[in-house]
């Protein structure tokens, strides 16, 4: 049986709401989002619908060379390779379609994030928020088994996961480029 590959992408854009976390957190990347293919051309998260409006927040299809990302060139990210079986590869392909089918449902679940740092679970009907959506999703998939909530998952929580093969840090406007292919720094 020939595994598969899913990754989970890590950053810094330097958004408003990311220089708020990032400075009561301490964390170096707080914002989390999950894709199918090395390329990143889709990734799936929760984050602003706009780019430009901070206040329009949802369940979000993005690319690092658009949106938020093309809005602030400069973030950083960093780039980890789960391997995973087929089976749980298609059933997390199917927690994300569940939520593409129902986009206009989703709201960000700002409350959340205070959840997370107060260590109080902030569950709210069609309210996520990045990593509280990337952690179900894996759960849900039988990809990880969390020893907390999703409402209590950190970015942080994320990126210290087993089994994660890093595959770049570095700008996100410069992923992919010949230069940087596989270069963990």
């Amino acid at each position: 049986m020939k595994q598969k590959e899913i990754y989970l992408v890590f950053t810094r854009t330097g958004t408003w709401l990311s220089r708020v976390i990032g400075t009561f957190s301490e964390m170096e990347y707080v914002h989390a989002s999950l894709s199918f293919d090395r390329s990143l051309s889709r990734m799936y998260s929760f984050g602003r619908t706009n780019p430009d409006n901070p206040f329009s927040g949802g369940f979000v299809e993005e690319n690092l060379k658009g949106g938020v990302f093309k809005k602030f060139s400069d973030a950083k990210c960093s780039i980890y390779r789960i391997k995973v079986t087929p089976s749980q590869y298609t059933a997390l392909q199917a927690e994300v379609e569940r939520f593409q089918k129902e986009k206009e449902k989703y709201r960000y679940n700002l409350l959340g994030l205070i959840g997370v740092k107060v260590g109080i679970p902030i569950k709210r009907p069609y309210h996520y928020f990045c990593s509280q959506f990337v952690s179900e999703l894996l759960m849900n998939s039988e990809i990880y088994d969390f020893l907390k909530e999703p409402e209590l998952i950190g970015t942080d929580d994320l990126y210290a996961l087993d089994n994660l093969e890093h595959l770049y840090e570095g700008y996100a406007a410069t992923y992919g480029q010949s230069s940087c292919k596989d270069q963990a720094m």
